[in-house]
């Protein structure tokens, strides 16, 4: 911590904050006080300013308890013919925190002891919880303002200067707030469903009031606007359930027995345990390429993530490599041939660099 020297004769100074202090301290002890009870004037002699301060304090006589419950019991607003002080107002506020205190203790505990004996999916699980805490942050709002004497129909007033706050300031926050209790209500999209948005896949780990996380195949959060998923076109791959088509695409050299091929295609996949059975898998001779015959393999997989659904079309690609070095097959690649016209004799010609011939033969 770095030390500040104070220079000599400067400890007999008062600071700047010190002569300014007491005088506040003076003013607020007297506005308070008046506030509270009858007060009496007459002057007050100030230390540093050295003049005489008329200020107004309560008489001394009056006990400190009683001060304090006329401050408590001091009107602010009247509301309706209510009248609200200062006891309502802060009972209100202590009502307010405590209750949102509460609200979320009974939203854990109805996340751990009651969700799990229920037969929810996650994804319900975590919607019944959500609406749980809005419908006990509903309860709180409303039982703060019956405290402080303030009925519903006291905002129709500024419904009009809200409506039009609303739709100028805070129109995309609302219009987010509204599309996630969309999206938990219709449920396109679900916690822990593979979705597939502006390129990117990603898995569906949150449903929050104003914004979705999602997380990518390279731990990636991010996090997405409700309105979005409502806006935008939006692939879930595990919407009705966790099975999906995967393919593998291969080509082999022209005079490659076809149906051999197939039947090895066939045999790598149903070698890997985590395909599916059905429904079966199967191939189809795609084309006579450029280069190569091709063929697909098409099968099924439960995916729950599409790293897992990659780790599996790689494993099959491996097995069809081995399986065709041990057959013979030839897997194509790009090629041209070239044939040469040799019924004549080839002309050779040498050329110097000024253009000129050098020899002929």
């Amino acid at each position: 911590m770095e030390e500040r020297k104070i220079p000599e004769g400067h400890h007999d100074k008062p600071m700047c904050f010190e002569r300014f202090l007491l005088p506040c301290l003076f003013v607020f002890l007297a506005v308070t006080l008046t506030c509270v009870s009858p007060a009496h004037s007459f002057d007050v002699h100030h230390p540093f300013v050295g003049d005489r301060v008329p200020l107004s304090i309560p008489e001394m006589e009056v006990p400190f308890a009683d001060r304090f419950l006329s401050f408590w019991k001091f009107e602010l607003f009247v509301i309706d013919g209510n009248s609200v002080g200062v006891n309502h107002f802060a009972i209100a506020l202590l009502a307010f925190f405590i209750g949102l205190a509460v609200v979320g203790q009974v939203v854990r505990l109805f996340k751990k002891r009651v969700l799990p004996r229920t037969t929810l999916k996650p994804n319900e699980a975590a919607t019944a919880a959500k609406l749980l805490y809005y419908f006990g942050l509903l309860l709180v709002l409303l039982l703060s303002l019956h405290i402080i004497h303030i009925p519903l129909t006291a905002f129709a007033f500024v419904g009009g200067a809200l409506a039009i706050g609303v739709g100028f300031g805070a129109q995309n926050l609302i219009n987010n707030f509204i599309s996630g209790f969309i999206l938990m209500a219709e449920r396109p999209i679900r916690v822990g469903d593979v979705i597939e948005i502006e390129g990117n896949f990603a898995t569906v780990e949150d449903i929050g009031p104003r914004s979705t996380r999602i997380r990518t195949g390279a731990n990636i959060h991010v996090l997405v606007p409700n309105s979005s998923f409502l806006e935008k076109n939006i692939v879930n791959w595990t919407l009705s359930d966790k099975m999906v088509r995967a393919h593998v695409a291969v080509g082999v050299a022209y005079g490659s027995p076809a149906r051999k091929v197939e039947a090895l295609l066939l045999q790598a996949v149903s070698e890997n345990e985590r395909v599916l059975k059905h429904p079966e898998p199967f191939v189809l001779f795609r084309d006579f390429g450029d280069n190569a015959l091709q063929f697909t393999l098409y099968f099924w997989v439960s995916m729950d993530t599409l790293t897992e659904r990659l780790i599996i079309e790689s494993d099959i690609r491996f097995r069809i490599d081995d399986l065709f070095r041990e057959a013979g097959v030839v897997i194509a690649f790009p090629q041209r041939d070239v044939h040469l016209d040799t019924s004549k004799p080839i002309e050779l010609k040498i050329l110097r660099g000024d253009g000129g011939r050098e020899g002929e033969e």
